[in-house]
């Protein structure tokens, strides 16, 4: 393989095309991860290419993100109201929003790993555009809303604000440069089969979930304004 000669191309068409006989490459010649990419070198070029990864590993991240921000929020009411608020749209233990949110993030912002600064800049961005439209989206729908910002410094519409720009900015921070690691290792611990099982059982119950409260959507004091 004449390697200088293909470094210029894609990863695709290096292995399609140029036939490397992966049997005689040395685990030496295999240099490490880098932001889910395997990197190759061969005669001391590197060739990078990316992992693919399943949908199993977006589903699985996607409601453990979306339990994690309504435990965020239940526990922020229980401090503050002393009171258990089933907060959301949705009657399970999951808000859908930092669920998509975090999937976005991790398409978008996992190549900026080593740079937390850019990512927090850019979080701020993505989950605050997110949280807008979604407000938006949602009191067209059903004309109320899960969340008012009114009475926050800087907000826009209520729908947004500067104070939760930022706790996005952190969160998606530690999300992107922590948890993903992690996370990555804990999907690659698990049998492929029962990821793929918990997939579809997380789905259908979703599924039931939302159908059922477009309907009757979630709201109450504390829950909708």
């Amino acid at each position: 393989l004449d390697a200088p000669a293909c470094t210029s191309a894609s990863p695709v068409w290096l292995i399609s095309c140029c036939k490397v006989d992966f049997s005689i490459v040395r685990s030496s010649s295999i240099s490490r991860m880098q932001g889910g990419r395997i990197v190759l070198r061969l005669s001391g070029h590197p060739v990078f290419m990316k992992k693919r990864r399943d949908f199993d590993y977006y589903v699985l991240l996607f409601f453990c993100l979306a339990f994690v921000g309504w435990l965020w929020e239940v526990l922020l009411f229980l401090l503050t109201d002393h009171a258990f608020i089933n907060r959301g749209v949705y009657r399970g233990p999951y808000l859908p929003i930092y669920g998509v949110g975090g999937v976005l993030l991790c398409f978008l912002l996992r190549r900026y790993r080593g740079k937390p600064f850019l990512v927090f800049a850019l979080s701020m961005v993505v989950c605050s555009v997110l949280e807008y439209l979604t407000s938006y989206l949602l009191e067209v729908r059903w004309g109320i809303r899960w969340w008012d910002y009114s009475g926050h410094v800087l907000h826009v519409n209520g729908r947004i604000c500067l104070a939760g720009a930022v706790v996005f900015g952190l969160g998606g921070t530690g999300l992107v440069c922590l948890l993903l690691p992690a996370y990555d290792r804990l999907y690659g611990k698990l049998p492929g089969k029962w990821r793929g099982v918990l997939s579809i059982v997380l789905l259908l119950l979703f599924v039931a979930d939302a159908t059922y409260c477009t309907m009757s959507p979630n709201t109450g004091q504390g829950i909708t304004f």
